[in-house]
């Protein structure tokens, strides 16, 4: 399942960044006033901009959910194989203290 929705997603982001470099820039306007603008006439009158406004908005929401489902099947995942293993049960022994000479703690041997 991991897989399958991986390569969807991958799918979409591809899809995504294709819409987002087709889209014109808000500096493509000037090329109507030389001539171009009757190049936009393919999606009507207005243009291509809402068709490829809506399209990328619908997409980057398929993007937004197919990254939430993936999310919360590697949380999901993660927390399976946490709750199968089993903790390792660690000896404790007591610890000795440390003796320290009184006399000797300040003094510093010679070379």
């Amino acid at each position: 399942m991991y897989q399958i929705l991986l390569f969807i997603h991958v799918i979409i982001a591809m899809v995504l960044i294709g819409l987002v470099l087709v889209q014109q820039g808000k500096g493509a306007g000037m090329g109507a006033g030389f001539g171009a603008g009757a190049s936009q006439t393919v999606f009507g009158s207005r243009g291509s901009g809402t068709f490829l406004l809506k399209m990328t908005g619908g997409v980057a929401a398929a993007f937004f959910a197919t990254s939430l489902m993936l999310g919360y099947l590697l949380a999901a995942q993660y927390n399976t194989t946490k709750a199968l293993q089993t903790p390792e049960t660690k000896q404790s022994r007591p610890v000795a203290p440390i003796q320290v000479d009184p006399d000797s703690a300040g003094e510093q041997s010679a070379p």
